[in-house]
């Protein structure tokens, strides 16, 4: 089993070589010719019983001349196709008219028909083909020694023939290799990118719910820590229910962020969390905590009978959550805020104000996430965001989210 292996390789490596090195190839295809022709040359087409008899007949000069001519020719058959057709074309001609018999030149023509076939495209295949068939055939039938309809001037037509044909359907199979690995490459080009892709938006989405969370509870836990610190002496009761509000929020964001990082999870991971996400559903326990932490807010609504997809759900708990962490964090001890959640048709409209200070308003440029973050999930559901400053004082910001945020739905709509 060793030797058929080692030649199997040795011909691998062979035709590797081979095809890095073209010029090479070409050039002992051209002596291979040239040998045959040669050989063929010695020979009388017209033997006995109808056979090639060797050792009758010698080529001229001329001939020979003629055949190193046109074999030299195909060493540049890949670089120039059809200036070398037209050469050993113009040569095998020369041969036709002059030998007698003629030396069998037309071999060299007849690869450098197939080269021009297996090169170039189709038409150019049909109108080069034709013409080399025409002039060689017609040459031999007009000029030869042997009556037009011998076997040889046939053999001419078929053989040159048969070398487009073969060079066309080389040409369509390699296009047709080479379209289904352009395909192939493509295919894994747009997987990949698709890939990066969903993993880019994965982890933006999970930035975004971290950022949420945390500014939302660290910021609670701040001001409850500022006002256990400022009341500790004096009020001590006071104090406690400060701290006791400071665990509370503490405790709520551990939560919220193992559920958050708990989406990294494998499917199989134990301890993976169960509990669902955020939404509207809990936002009255989402106010407390504000109003807990010394911000007056109002709510008004008029959705608490119908249910929102899910996505739109947390989207509209994340935006309430976020825009009152900002007015807490920028409007000022002495500001209020209002939240409104209104159900329009097909849309739910998200309003928070707030009558802080103008100046202490967030930016979307003041180095924070905040408002980056809520434009990222409504435009991620096809929704609209607005926010800025009131006429007066205090923010404004306000949410239109779709209820159907399918690009099918939305169509239906």
């Amino acid at each position: 089993m060793s030797a058929p292996l080692a030649g199997l390789d040795r011909l691998t490596h062979t035709r590797r070589w081979l095809r890095e090195h073209p010029l090479a190839f070409d050039a002992a295809l051209a002596s291979a010719v040239l040998v045959c022709m040669v050989v063929v040359s010695f020979a009388d087409p017209n033997g006995p019983h109808g056979r090639p008899n060797f050792g009758t007949r010698t080529p001229e000069v001329r001939s020979v001349v003629l055949m190193l001519l046109a074999a030299g020719a195909l060493v540049f058959r890949r670089r120039r196709p059809v200036p070398v057709l037209a050469v050993t074309g113009a040569l095998s001609v020369v041969e036709f008219v002059a030998g007698d018999p003629p030396a069998p030149v037309a071999v060299s023509a007849v690869i450098a028909l197939y080269t021009v076939a297996s090169r170039t495209d189709r038409p150019t295949t049909w109108r080069v083909g034709l013409l080399t068939m025409t002039v060689l055939t017609g040459t031999a039938m007009l000029f030869g020694s042997a009556p037009w309809y011998s076997q040889e001037n046939l053999g001419i037509f078929a053989w040159t023939g048969m070398a487009a044909a073969a060079g066309d359907a080389v040409r369509s199979r390699r296009a047709f290799i080479d379209a289904i690995r352009e395909r192939a490459e493509r295919a894994e080009r747009t997987r990949d990118e698709e890939a990066r892709r969903r993993v880019a938006e994965e982890r933006l989405r999970i930035a975004r719910d971290l950022h949420d969370v945390v500014a939302h509870h660290i910021a609670l836990v701040n001001v409850q820590a500022g006002v256990a610190a400022h009341v500790m002496d004096k009020r001590p009761d006071q104090a406690k229910e400060a701290l006791s509000h400071v665990r509370e929020a503490s405790r709520s964001a551990l939560n919220e962020l193992r559920a958050t990082v708990g989406l990294l999870r494998q499917s199989g991971d134990p301890e993976a969390p169960t509990e669902p996400a955020p939404g509207l559903a809990v936002l009255d326990q989402l106010l407390d905590t504000f109003r807990h932490a010394g911000l007056p807010v109002e709510l008004a609504r008029t959705d608490r009978d119908s249910e929102l997809p899910a996505a739109v759900d947390l989207a509209a708990y994340r935006i309430i959550q976020e825009s009152l962490t900002n007015v807490q964090k920028h409007a000022g001890q002495e500001a209020k805020a209002e939240v409104s959640v209104v159900r329009v048709g097909r849309t739910v409209e998200i309003t928070v104000l707030d009558n802080g200070v103008p100046a202490a308003a967030p930016g979307e440029d003041s180095g924070g996430h905040g408002l980056l973050g809520m434009r990222e999930r409504v435009s991620a559901l096809g929704g609209t965001l607005s926010a800025g400053p009131r006429y007066g004082g205090g923010f404004r910001v306000q949410a239109i989210l779709p209820l159907k945020t399918r690009p099918d739905e939305d169509e239906d709509a």
